[in-house]
């Protein structure tokens, strides 16, 4: 199988990875690639949201997939291209992304599948964002509908700058704050079947404590020992099928992996936001522990053969990435800055995110430069793997947080998601009482 990936960060080093340790792949290209990505991968030069660009090169090629990474081309329609050329594609269509290009169309479809979310409110003036936020109350959510990066996000308490952000956008959503740990979970897709992955958990705020402003995720981890039981099934059964379904009979079928954000609150799990890609970091972690081979299963997505594939299956184990990211990110991140020390260890190694080459030398060129990958036979030496190649990485100027995967604050999600369980069978029972 030929195989082409668009997409030049954290996320598309990592699919190429597990792409290349797949047998079924006998030709991996990417575009534009990475100086990670270019140790594995033969490197094109293509606008990834140029889709007649990315269906000649495909075509050119003659590849027999292509894997589109980021949620930019996606949107821009790059998928339908792909497709018009006769090529198998895994990434769903323009359309069919505004599941993640568009937070109201995300909130339209979920009110009209009964999916479980916020309430919220889309608010183009002042006024409107100034009532949403009044009716919701503090902690302030004010999302930005378009796309952003993973940045366009804030929740605080202050209502200055909530109503500050809401006017720096053109149209937002405006929702109640969902209390409880969060978790991601994807679903590849293949128009009319789902299948899910293990869940994972990523850390949004750059700094440690949950501390600072929101980026596109600074850590995560994989698997959750403290989620609850049965959490992927209910998931699956009250968000993904109906999502997709939603989705099919308004004739969007959608093939891609479909990424939910999830808050696990006392009234069960309830979704904070859709992607229409694989998250970065989660990916990193995922993918390092996923067995089944990766091009076979996102074949069968892009050609409508997934249910004629045996279930995923993971790695025992965990796996642990730590994002190290330049001076400045998330506001102004500094570029052209040396990296030193990246060569793997036994049991971790790195993928790259932001960084190009310059004279020679791997340098930085982007907010999150790097993610540091760890493996072990469970959570805290995976993590220790992770941290220990951390350590040994010059980039001056460079953050990272430390509290990443912490077995501290996986016992406090437990205890949340835990409680929420009993707030949420207390709540149950009261209802029946009340019938």
């Amino acid at each position: 199988m030929r195989v082409l990936v668009i997409g030049s960060g954290g996320r598309e080093h990592a699919l190429c990875r597990s792409l290349k340790l797949d047998p079924q792949v006998g030709e991996l290209h990417c575009a534009p690639g990475n100086p990670g990505i270019e140790e594995i991968a033969t490197l094109h030069a293509v606008t990834p949201t140029d889709p007649e660009q990315v269906a000649a090169l495909a075509a050119r090629l003659g590849a027999d997939l292509v894997v589109v990474g980021p949620e930019a081309p996606l949107v821009a329609g790059v998928g339908d291209a792909v497709r018009a050329a006769g090529i198998a594609c895994f990434g769903p269509s323009g359309e069919a992304a505004m599941i993640e290009g568009s937070k109201s169309f995300a909130k339209e479809i979920m009110a009209a599948a009964d999916v479980p979310t916020a309430r919220a409110r889309t608010c183009v003036t002042a006024e409107e964002a100034a009532a949403a936020l009044d009716e919701f109350g503090p902690p302030y959510v004010v999302k930005d509908d378009g796309l952003a990066a993973g940045k366009g996000v804030v929740v605080t308490g202050d209502r200055d700058t909530a109503l500050e952000h809401a006017r720096a956008c053109e149209q937002v959503v405006i929702e109640e704050f969902l209390d409880g740990p969060e978790v991601s979970l994807f679903a590849l897709c293949d128009g009319a079947t789902a299948v899910a992955l293990q869940p994972a958990q990523d850390f949004k705020r750059a700094y440690d404590g949950d501390q600072g402003p929101n980026t596109g995720g600074m850590g995560a981890y994989t698997p959750l020992p403290w989620a609850p039981e049965g959490l992927t099934e209910q998931v699956m059964r009250e968000v993904v099928h109906p999502t997709i379904g939603e989705l099919a009979r308004r004739g969007l079928p959608y093939q891609g992996v479909l990424y939910v954000g999830l808050a696990l609150t006392a009234k069960g799990p309830k979704v904070v936001e859709f992607n229409a890609r694989f998250g970065d970091p989660e990916a990193q972690v995922l993918l390092d522990r996923l067995e089944t081979p990766l091009g076979g299963l996102l074949l069968a997505c892009a050609t409508g053969t997934l249910g004629e594939q045996a279930p995923p299956v993971f790695r025992d184990g965990s796996a642990v990435t730590v994002v190290v990211a330049a001076e400045g990110y998330p506001e102004a991140p500094v570029k052209g800055d040396v990296i030193k020390g990246i060569e793997p260890a036994e049991h971790a190694y790195v993928i790259h995110a932001g960084t190009k080459r310059a004279g020679g030398e791997v340098v930085s060129d982007g907010g999150r430069v790097l993610s540091v990958v760890g493996t072990g036979p469970d959570q805290e030496s995976a993590r220790r793997n992770a941290y220990d190649l951390v350590s040994r990485i010059e980039l001056r100027g460079s953050f990272h947080r430390t509290d990443i995967a912490r077995t501290d604050m996986a016992r406090t999600d437990t205890a949340r998601a835990d409680k929420a369980r009993t707030d949420a069978a207390q709540e149950a029972a009261r209802t029946d009482a009340g019938r």
